[in-house]
């Protein structure tokens, strides 16, 4: 005997319950509640203790056998045309939003729609789940307005952490000057001085990759280029004193530190001086250093972080870094999307030209390559199917390939927008301050 039923069990109300819903009142049989035991008045029912009873219901009457609920009155008559009918309408005058908040509450599935109201409830749903998709836009607007005044207001903030340290009118000065371009005209002059010796680091570094630019000594060893050399360590020595003196100017050293534009700045010097090291150690013999060439090569090779030297000059690679750190779970979905394609073609397409001889696609690691290339529209031609079948998996491989690509563009080219506009507006204000 469940609790609900131990009272006057001999009574004729026994197969009853009370029902207060916002003060209406309604008596209901058991056998039609019963009729829908997943509802939250049909698993009253099954209630054996009064902890229970008050997990369905605000609040319960042992004596008078009545439940109470806290709810719309007058969507209860409704629920109850429900439990004699099977079916629910909707309600007029009421949201449709609130329409199923109710009905989720009394435990009423959206199949017990009578089919009257179902293409009419779907419908408002839609409406509404649109509205909430342009409202959340709205809201990532302000957030992104509010994250801007932030930043701004850390700026000044900096500014002011100069007053009382050494120098503080000199340094103050002199970090406005490098940390806003938009200052005064020696600040403009400073910021495209930067922008122009970065370029030219980058010039200088892929001239260097060109054979017609290597020179030899007379034992036929591989030299540096002269010329290429003086404007390496120009430009070095300039990278190297515009950092020293950012660090030296700097309201907290350890803050200029953590920015991610300090630690490329830092990246971008550092394989010289390591190389430097490597180098005179090589010269004197060093029987430790065994692969110091390689490790010069590759400290070489690090010179690339200098591209991101850009990012201090230019908004939209800032705004693209923010993109990016923000957009982790799209560009997680399409690397799943695309790893699951091309694992799927890979093995299809190794199925299918397998059998050829003509093909090179006779592993399914080459076709891995080929469905690579193929999804993402690159197509090389280095490998390509030579059979009727493996030309129409090469098909739908492409088509698909184009629709998964372009699934999470739109979010992440929303989000690039976005960030770019609110990078536009700091820059703004940061000049008109």
């Amino acid at each position: 005997m469940v609790y609900g039923q131990i009272f006057q069990r001999h009574s004729p109300d026994d197969c009853f319950i009370n029902v207060n819903v916002g003060g209406f009142k309604q008596q209901m049989e058991h056998n039609v509640l019963k009729r829908f035991p997943q509802t939250r008045l049909g698993r009253l029912l099954c209630c054996n203790s009064k902890e229970a009873i008050l997990e369905l219901c605000d609040d319960f009457s042992p004596s008078d056998r009545e439940y109470y609920f806290d709810r719309n009155p007058r969507f209860f008559c409704y629920v109850l045309n429900f439990y004699l009918t099977g079916k629910i309408h909707l309600v007029d005058g009421l949201c449709v939003v609130s329409f199923f908040q109710e009905i989720e509450y009394w435990g009423i599935k959206e199949r017990h729609l009578d089919f009257c109201c179902s293409s009419k409830f779907h419908e408002l749903m839609e409406l509404a789940e649109d509205k909430d998709w342009d409202q959340g836009s709205e809201d990532q607007q302000l957030h992104s307005l509010d994250s801007s005044m932030e930043e701004l207001s850390a700026l000044d903030e900096d500014i002011e952490m100069f007053d009382g340290s050494w120098c503080a009118d000199v340094r103050r000065n002199i970090w406005i000057q490098l940390e806003n371009p938009g200052h005064s005209t020696s600040a403009k002059v400073m910021a495209v001085a930067s922008l122009s010796v970065v370029i030219i680091s980058i010039v200088a570094m892929c001239v260097h990759s060109m054979p017609d630019f290597h020179q030899v000594d007379l034992n036929e060893k591989e030299i540096e280029n002269p010329v290429l050399t003086f404007f390496e360590n120009l430009c070095v020595l300039f990278f190297s004193a515009e950092f020293i003196l950012r660090l030296a100017v700097a309201p907290s050293p350890r803050k200029f530190l953590c920015s991610p534009l300090n630690t490329i700045d830092l990246m971008s010097v550092m394989p010289f001086y390591v190389t430097l090291a490597c180098d005179i150690a090589d010269e004197g013999q060093n029987t430790d250093l065994e692969n110091v060439g390689k490790v010069v090569q590759i400290l070489r090779l690090m010179r690339v972080f200098r591209i991101l030297k850009l990012a201090r000059h230019s908004a939209g690679l800032r705004s693209l870094g923010a993109t990016l750190r923000h957009s982790s779970r799209d560009v997680g979905l399409l690397v799943l999307f695309l790893s699951v394609g091309i694992s799927m073609f890979s093995a299809l397409i190794y199925c299918v030209e397998k059998e050829s001889q003509e093909s090179e696609l006779q592993t399914i690691p080459i076709g891995w390559w080929w469905a690579t290339i193929s999804m993402t529209t690159v197509g090389y031609g280095d490998t390509f199917p030579v059979t009727l079948g493996g030309k129409v998996i090469g098909t739908l491989c492409i088509i698909c390939g184009l629709l998964i690509v372009a699934l999470p563009i739109t979010n992440i080219f929303n989000k690039f927008s976005k960030f770019y506009e609110r990078q536009k507006r700091i820059d703004l204000r940061r000049s008109n301050n």
